[in-house]
């Protein structure tokens, strides 16, 4: 069975104090067992639990509790739970990084400045939840800790998974494909010189 109620045992409680709703009704309307509604009007199950009102909750209202009490066979139907949108949580800019793991983040830098320099600093800054003003330092060796900075791939400790690095990676990579390619294109638009251009005899004593 499923609940319809939020605390479907409290609602049995009062259902069985305050109504005269039959156990298979209120059974049916909590998502309980009948035996066990049943044991709840005997003390055995629930004892000490206080009682929540269903009327009160907007589970149900009490124009069902009176066709229920007047038909042993009518089945409750709880009230239509209005639908509240809660606002989206906007997206960090940088991956939130556990307090233990973020020392290693400097060594993750290092790692790409070393092995993928075409990866752009703000993928970096996403990816292992660091700051442009430290990739800098580590760059530039103004880190405070850098003679102990030493490259690591950031899956090793566990910075980012393998997918998100490689993807990282192979979009850089992709992208200084086509920067390579639209450099070429502009050097064969260019003139030649002129030892490529005139003839060798023209230099000639």
């Amino acid at each position: 069975m499923t609940s319809n109620v939020l605390m479907p045992k409290a609602t049995a409680v009062w259902l069985i104090e305050n109504t005269s709703l039959a156990f298979g009704q209120i059974a049916e309307f909590c998502g309980l067992h009948p035996l066990e509604v049943q044991g709840i009007a005997n003390e055995d199950v629930a004892k000490g639990i206080r009682g929540v009102d269903p009327i009160a909750g907007g589970f149900l209202s009490r124009e069902e509790i009176a066709k229920g009490e007047a038909d042993n066979d009518y089945k409750l139907k709880p009230l239509e739970q209005k639908r509240i949108d809660l606002p989206q949580m906007k997206k960090r800019g940088a991956r939130y990084t556990p307090i233990a793991r973020r020392q290693d983040r400097p060594d993750a830098i290092a790692w790409f400045l070393k092995n993928h320099p075409e990866v752009p600093d703000s993928k970096i800054v996403k990816l292992i939840g660091t700051t442009k003003a430290t990739i800098d330092q580590v760059r530039n060796r103004t880190h405070w800790n850098s003679n102990q900075i030493k490259p690591v791939d950031p899956v090793t400790i566990g910075l980012c998974s393998q997918i998100e690095l490689d993807g990282v990676v192979s979009e850089a990579a992709a992208a200084k494909t086509r920067a390579d390619a639209r450099v070429a294109k502009a050097e064969a638009r260019t003139l030649k010189t002129a030892q490529e251009t005139v003839p060798p005899e023209t230099y000639e004593g």
